[in-house]
Parts: structure tokens; C-alpha cells; sequence
């Protein structure tokens, strides 16, 4: 596979992203074996659009065609792109050199249909140390606990992902309805619905995650703050409620039952250790899964219960505008 055959899809919405945005475009250019095609997205911010537009001409910077949201932008630059393999990359993270070849080389096997690579959290301040290292999927970033690689998963993190053309075309584009959306309720998860969608219809495949295909994901200061690691639990509860209500509760809820089974009191565990060596501040660490776990656990009672009252409230984009290219 050549790199000609592999697009790069980078969704932007903020401005104060700027030099973020512009990091994540020049660290996919810096790759060892250049010459991908890049496809900037921007999400209903006219000013930005444009202004990305004049600052980047050798690469293609768009609109977001569909609904406000990563849902929608994502959609759009799978529409746009001409890649053999799509790869999505936040517009707050930089890959590291060999990135983009790592991911690639896992295509060599037929049967896998997407691969995922790992995020490392670069703190805008410093990590806290009441953070367990199993909720770094807070932070959008590789947590402690999922498989390293080259191991299939059940699902992808959404900024460090890709997949073959013919995923779209099989499974069509991720849902609107769940996943982040500016202004509102810090949600997500409508990569890991696509990708169970993607497994039921597809039984055959594989998603892989490479570890080697490693990015760096930005933590702002205001990320590292307790009201919003309960803020985002909860919410991850609500989208895991909007993703059961889609593809069922077998497939939905897979692996969430071996995290909060094992890998969670696994940690608790090795946090209580390290506080009985002395290590005091680890039970921090301890309460902070706890409360993590509980918040979480609300959330998709609570959605859960929603979905009850008013089912069917996300949508799917269609196959054809999701995997068509122009």
C-alpha cells in the first residue's frame, strides 16, 4: 500500500485551537515517507474555515456538510477523501514520525478493517495525582487496561484511528446524535458505535490496535480538574445508554463489563498497595475510580431511562453520503 492511497481527516471547530490545529496538520506532513493527502474539516466556524483555508493551500480544508458535531465533520471528510484507508486524527494531537507507516503496515492482513494506535496525554500543566491511569479515556487518550497491540479490539479511540474505504461503504457513517457537538454535554462514543456496527455487519473483520502508531494528545489544565472527570463520566454513561439503545446491549456493553469487572478493581487494588507502602496519595487515585465508576454508572441509568421515553433519538448517516469520495 502506498501512502498516495491513504487520506487523513483532521476536524477543527475552535479557535483557540489554532496552534493545535496547525501542529496536527504540520506532524502529518513531517512523516517519514510524506505524501498523503490531508483533509481539514471545519465545523460550522465560517472564520476559521477561511482563515485555515488562506494559512494551509496545499492541503483541503472544507465545511462541515452535515449537522454540527464530530459526527457530521467526520462524515465529511470520509466524503472528500480518495484514500484507500481514512485516518482520523484530533485536531489537538501531533503523530509521532513513523506514525502513519505503523498504521499502514496492519493492512497487510485482508481481514483487518481498521486499526487504532496509542494516545499519550501531553499535560498542558501537570497530571494530577489523584488521576487514575485506567481513566485516561476521560482525556480522550490510550487508558490503562485496553489491549496494546497488535491486538483486535472491539472498537477504536477516535484520535488515533483509520479504517478501509469499504467500511463506509458497509457500515455508512458514524451517527449524529451521539458524540461531541460544541456548546453541549461533553459526550462521545460515536466512534466505538460505528465500530460495533461495523463488527455486526462485517463478522469476519478485525480492528487492531498498534501501539507503535503513537500520537500525543493535548490535556488542558481546565481537563485536569475533578468536576470535570465527573462531568465527563457521567456524560460517558449517557453516550454508552445511546449506544446499547443502537446496537444492543450484548455488543454495547463487551468490553465496559470486563473493565469494570477487572481492570477497575485491578487498580483500586494496586493503588491500596502502593497507599500500604507508603504511598498515601494513591488512595486518591482509588476514590477517584470509585467515583468515576458510580458517575458513569448514573449516567446510563439515567440515559438509559431516556432512551425508554424517547427511543431512536440518534440517527444514522447514510452509506452513500459517508463513503462517497469526489
Amino acid at each position: 500500500m502506498t501512502d498516495a492511497s491513504v487520506s487523513v481527516v483532521i476536524c477543527a471547530y475552535a479557535d483557540v485551537r489554532w496552534s493545535e490545529t496547525c501542529a496536527a496538520v504540520d506532524s502529518v506532513r513531517a512523516q517519514r515517507v510524506p505524501g498523503a493527502e490531508i483533509i481539514l474539516v471545519v465545523d460550522h466556524n465560517p472564520p476559521l474555515y477561511r482563515r485555515l483555508a488562506n494559512s494551509h493551500p496545499d492541503i483541503t480544508v472544507v465545511e462541515n456538510g452535515g449537522p454540527p458535531g464530530l459526527s457530521g465533520a467526520r462524515n465529511t471528510g470520509v466524503a472528500r477523501s480518495r484514500g484507500e484507508i481514512v485516518v482520523s486524527l484530533d485536531d489537538d494531537a501531533a503523530a509521532d514520525p513513523g506514525w502513519r507507516t505503523f498504521l499502514c503496515a496492519a493492512y497487510a492482513d485482508p481481514a483487518v478493517i481498521g486499526v487504532g494506535g496509542l494516545i499519550v496525554p501531553r499535560w498542558e500543566t501537570s497530571r494530577p495525582r489523584w488521576f487514575p491511569a485506567e481513566f485516561y479515556w476521560v482525556v480522550g487518550c490510550s487508558y490503562l487496561g485496553i489491549p496494546g497491540g497488535p491486538d483486535p479490539v472491539r472498537n477504536l479511540l477516535g484520535a488515533n484511528m483509520s479504517f478501509r474505504r469499504q467500511a463506509f461503504g458497509l457500515a455508512g457513517g458514524f451517527r449524529t446524535g451521539i458524540g461531541r457537538t460544541a456548546g453541549r454535554r461533553s459526550l462521545g462514543c460515536e466512534e466505538t458505535e460505528f465500530c460495533i456496527r461495523l463488527g455486526q455487519l462485517s463478522p469476519g473483520s478485525a480492528l487492531l490496535m498498534e501501539n507503535r502508531a503513537a500520537v500525543s494528545h493535548l490535556v488542558p489544565g481546565a481537563r485536569c480538574r475533578f468536576s470535570y472527570f465527573m462531568s465527563r463520566c457521567f456524560a460517558e454513561g449517557l453516550s454508552k445508554a445511546l449506544v446499547t439503545a443502537s446496537v444492543g446491549g450484548t455488543d454495547g456493553l463487551s468490553s465496559e463489563r470486563r473493565y469494570a469487572t477487572r481492570v477497575l478493581p485491578a487498580g483500586i487494588a494496586r493503588a491500596v498497595s502502593a497507599a500500604r507502602h507508603g504511598e498515601f496519595r494513591a488512595l486518591g487515585r482509588a476514590g477517584a475510580i470509585v467515583a468515576g465508576l458510580t458517575a458513569t454508572a448514573a449516567g446510563y441509568v439515567l440515559g438509559s431511562a431516556r432512551q425508554r421515553i424517547h427511543p431512536g433519538k440518534a440517527t444514522a448517516t447514510s452509506a452513500g453520503k459517508a463513503g462517497a469520495s469526489t
